[in-house]
């Protein structure tokens, strides 16, 4: 029986501007959300707004919800293993239409304001679950805006 791959904490925010618009980072040829890993000592939400922060330049972030995990493994180059990605994902929300700065040591190229209708042409260019975490935080809106 095969050993559980051991699990890295990571989060990531799902962040809107007062334009209603999504933010989005392109890494490594796909359209992806900001996101990282847990440093030591740090809770995962701080973790959220600090990653989104590092790969985009967008502050002040405030945390609207929580939404959910998804998971996705990979082959970690720096622990030279197989790990098992938790990334923990919240609402979030900027006044204005901050600049954006992307973190090119992540190999980030471009960060952009996505209006809500484009969000779509961008998700034909992810990952699968960046298309789910996406999604579903659609959907949650879309719900919200009924009551």
């Amino acid at each position: 029986m095969s050993q559980p791959l051991p699990i890295i904490i990571a989060a990531g925010g799902l962040v809107t501007n007062s334009n209603q618009e999504l933010l989005m980072i392109f890494r490594r040829e796909k359209w992806d959300l900001p996101k990282g890993k847990l440093d030591p000592y740090e809770d995962i939400p701080t973790c959220a707004i600090r990653e989104v922060t590092e790969e985009t330049g967008v502050a002040p972030l405030t945390l609207t919800q929580f939404h959910h995990i998804t998971y996705h493994d990979y082959f970690d180059t720096w622990q030279q293993q197989d790990v098992r990605k938790a990334t923990h994902w919240y609402g979030m929300t900027t006044p204005g239409v901050p600049m954006l700065t992307p973190q090119i040591e992540e190999d980030i190229t471009a960060v952009a304001w996505v209006p809500l209708p484009q969000v779509a042409d961008k998700l034909a260019n992810t990952y699968p679950n960046i298309v789910e975490v996406v999604t579903a935080w659609q959907q949650y809106h879309a719900l919200q805006q009924q009551r």
